[in-house]
């Protein structure tokens, strides 16, 4: 069998090795796998022929030589075709502004070289600038590449029927059962009738719909054929039509777990979409740890018509962590909106607690608490995320003069950076700092004070095994501080391998700060919900060997 070997020629330089091209990198990468794969003179020079075109190259210089076993062959591409002149032509009902603004960003300008590629590009999107606003019926009418090989010209002719203008009709909505259009409406920002029609609208309304709990599929499009004249000369308004499927309406669950925090578990739980039929979400369920058992129940109401939800929820607890006993109950409300990536949450939530460190007493404490919780996302993908960042910045308080047994105000921020490296591999930065500003700590509720140590904080320690210790147990300090850097080196799609530092601890003066260090090595698979891992930290200040086990996704 015959071994292929190459001489490629730019100008005058030559070079021979098998299957190594001396041209430009973009080339080769485009002449080596078909060229491998022919077989024969004709088939050969006619493969090679056809990509050079496409490339911009219609005078390419090809010879083939047999020398024994070896079929050499040399190319010389010859000059490269450039743009010579690019007539754009639209018709129908465009505005001038609109047609200067498509003409401007045409992508082949004059003077670029030629690639059939670079063309076709081009061509679509122009077509897809107009279809994505007002023009929803636009058309490609035809096309031409009129290349002179002698002069090395290309002469591009394009031209486009954009239609009439769009302006949107009513939301005609199929698929609807229990639930009523107005549930629709409210998330509905901009399909308005009478707006000017714009794709990316439409396609917002979609993703909110299916990212809402009612509803498990969600098509929506401009419905052309029910197009009526607008009253303006070539103007007409349509009608966006939805066709959703509804989700089921109640959901009960079981499961079992574990948790290196919190130990073992089983819960259970029930959902609906409609609670009181009223397209409330209501979600309460109970869970029960080895070292904490809680009640909840929340419900939600659809957004309103500017996007931000209410709600409303009771959780009913108690836990034996790090000998700290506690028993409490909670009710609250909350606001929350969603402005582009800032996430604002802003509560009210009323907490009873109780509480005994070791053989000690029971203490009681009560707060009423106001709160603002504001995240900022910015993630190339959401669960497993490798470039990016997520800052959360929350305030909130009490006053011994409002239902409060201590006046506190308590500050915490938290950031998250991923930084990609090489192809593969992640770098995730993560820091956090809390201070909670009381004269004593005493009639402080846990929530609002700090402990740390565990999964998702500081690895090689017990969960929330760092604070201030009273006996045996471990209470909430009013300081907080921890880091951690951590690669992850992928193997393959599926599975990698992390190295980890962390450093953290909760102190009530600042004089007492001494961060504790723990470090590690981990392993991580990519789930359908995200990255699990698995690592075993050693935690210099306990001297503990660890297993912490999580799913690593952004908070």
């Amino acid at each position: 069998m015959r071994r292929l070997a190459f001489f490629l020629c730019c100008g005058v330089a030559t070079a021979h090795a098998d299957l190594r091209l001396d041209v430009p990198a973009d080339l080769a990468a485009r002449l080596r796998p078909h060229l491998a794969a022919e077989s024969g003179e004709r088939r050969l020079r006619q493969t090679s022929t056809d990509i050079l075109a496409t490339e911009g190259y219609f005078s390419p210089q090809i010879a083939i030589d047999t020398q024994g076993h070896d079929l050499l062959l040399r190319i010389d591409p010859g000059p490269r075709t450039h743009i010579s002149s690019a007539e754009v032509e639209i018709t129908g009902a465009v505005t001038p502004e609109r047609l200067a603004a498509l003409r401007e960003r045409w992508l082949l300008p004059v003077g670029r070289p030629f690639r059939q590629e670079d063309w076709n590009n081009a061509k679509n999107q122009l077509l897809s600038d107009l279809l994505a606003e007002e023009h929803a019926a636009a058309r490609l009418l035809d096309s031409l590449a009129d290349i002179d090989p002698d002069t090395q010209r290309a002469a591009l002719q394009v031209s486009y029927d954009a239609g009439p203008r769009y302006r949107y009709g009513e939301l005609e909505i199929d698929g609807l059962y229990r639930f009523r259009p107005e549930l629709v409406a409210r998330y509905n920002a901009d399909v308005r009738p009478g707006k000017v029609y714009r794709a990316e609208e439409v396609q917002a309304l979609v993703h909110a719909l299916q990212s809402s709990p009612y509803f498990a599929t969600v098509r929506g499009e401009l419905d052309l054929a029910q197009a009526v004249s607008d009253g303006e000369a070539d103007s007409l308004r349509a009608p966006v039509r939805l066709t959703v499927q509804e989700q089921p309406v109640h959901r009960a669950r079981f499961g079992v777990g574990a948790s290196s925090n919190t130990g073992a578990r089983v819960e259970a739980s029930y959902s609906t979409i409609d609670f009181l039929r009223q397209a409330w979400e209501l979600d309460t369920g109970v869970r029960l740890e080895e070292k904490r058992q809680t009640f909840y129940s929340d419900v939600f109401l659809p957004p309103m018509g500017d996007g931000v939800r209410y709600g409303a929820g009771f959780v009913a607890e108690q836990s034996d962590i790090e000998q700290l006993r506690i028993q409490r109950q909670s009710v609250g409300v909350q606001r929350i909106e969603q402005r582009g990536r800032l996430e604002e949450r802003l509560s009210l939530n009323w907490q009873h607690e109780k509480r005994q460190p070791g053989d000690g007493d029971w203490t009681t404490s009560r707060a009423l608490v106001p709160n603002v919780t504001w995240t900022w996302r910015k993630l190339d993908q959401m669960l497993d995320p490798r470039r990016g960042v997520v800052l959360q910045l929350s305030v909130g308080g009490g006053t011994k003069s409002l239902l409060s047994d201590e006046n506190f105000l308590r500050l915490y921020g938290r950031s998250q950076i991923y930084l990609p490296i090489g192809t593969r591999d992640t770098l995730s930065l993560r820091a956090e700092l809390g201070r909670t500003f009381a004269p004593s700590r005493q009639h402080v509720p846990q929530d609002y004070l700090f402990r740390t140590g565990g999964t998702g904080s500081v690895r090689g320690y017990q969960y929330q095994s760092l604070g201030i210790k009273e006996g045996n147990a471990t209470v909430g300090g009013r300081y907080l501080a921890t880091a951690s850097i951590e690669y992850t080196h992928w193997l393959n799609d599926s599975w990698g391998a992390a190295a980890f530092v962390d450093a953290g601890d909760a102190v009530d003066a600042l004089q007492d700060a001494r961060l504790a260090v723990g470090y590690g090595l981990g392993a991580r698979w990519r789930s359908p919900a995200g990255p699990i891992g698995v690592d075993l930290a050693y935690g210099k200040r306990s001297r503990d060997l660890l297993l912490h086990f999580s799913l690593a996704i952004p908070f």
